[in-house]
């Protein structure tokens, strides 16, 4: 039988609570996570198996009601109409924070359409956890799961390879070995690092130059994070201006314009024009 919320956790407030849940180790889990889940009169989740072993470790009995891509539509009047009934509803996905990359963005942009209060419980996240030991900028664009379609694919990391922050990809094990190629044309110069199974026994992490990264020549196992390197244009040091250069500028001064000045003193060079604009400012204001 479902508690009634009106009666039931009236501590707790309206709404949708978006829970995260543990990537890959089940002890990666928030003391308020396993709280709020118990006390949640629904429980939301991509695949009813992945979930019942993360809450029959943790004694969590809520009712569980499967919400996944392929029925997260369908599903919407209906939890709609719960949560407005004041039940206490919970989010999770198979992995990680729901809602990004994972069903829950349609379900949240309905309740926020009906003012229906949304909730974080933060947590687990594979995109921050391979972020924060990449040694990459901290700075980073997450994509997420890369296209079917073979021009939109292109496309995009034609735009994403123009970006100067780390990029965070999700790659599927059966598509590992026909991105590769893609990366390798769009992200040349870069490093790399793919993370595999986070936080499971067999965690894997392989850091490499893009320029080398190779296929795989085994079965991959286990969804990939991948994280390219910020996009390290090397600017080259613009030369000074010399004493030599100084003396020149002092010589032309009086019989050149400022803008010739910069065209002669740059020829097969690469001083800054502004350094020289701002030297012969001030040659002329001494004068």
């Amino acid at each position: 039988m479902v508690r009634n919320s009106e009666s039931y956790n009236k501590e707790i407030k309206k709404g949708l609570y978006l829970v995260s849940t543990p990537i890959g180790n089940l002890s990666d889990i928030t003391l308020r996570a396993i709280d709020m889940l118990k006390k949640s009169d629904y429980i939301l989740c991509e695949d009813t198996r992945t979930s019942k072993t993360l809450l029959k470790k943790y004694q969590i009995n809520s009712k569980l009601i499967p919400n996944h891509k392929f029925n997260e539509k369908k599903n919407l009047i209906k939890i709609i109409q719960l949560l407005k009934k004041g039940f206490i509803i919970s989010l999770i996905s198979d992995a990680g924070t729901p809602g990004v990359s994972d069903p829950g963005a349609i379900l949240v942009n309905e309740c926020i359409k009906n003012n229906i209060n949304v909730f974080p419980l933060p947590g687990p996240s594979s995109i921050i956890s391979a972020v924060s030991i990449s040694g990459f900028s901290e700075k980073f664009f997450f994509y997420g799961f890369f296209p079917e379609k073979n021009k939109l694919l292109i496309d995009d990391l034609t735009n994403l390879s123009k970006l100067k922050s780390s990029i965070v990809f999700f790659v599927s094990p059966k598509k590992i070995n026909r991105i590769i190629p893609h990366l390798k044309k769009n992200f040349s110069g870069r490093k790399v690092l793919i993370c595999r199974e986070m936080t499971k026994y067999f965690e894997e992490f392989i850091r490499t130059e893009i320029d080398t990264l190779e296929t795989f020549d085994y079965v991959v196992k286990g969804e990939l994070t991948i994280v390219i390197s910020e996009n390290r244009f090397e600017k080259k040091d613009s030369q000074r201006l010399n004493e030599s250069d100084k003396k020149l500028i002092n010589k032309m001064i009086n019989r050149l314009s400022v803008k010739e000045i910069i065209n002669l003193i740059n020829q097969g060079k690469k001083i800054s024009k502004k350094e020289i604009y701002n030297y012969c400012i001030k040659i002329k204001n001494e004068n």
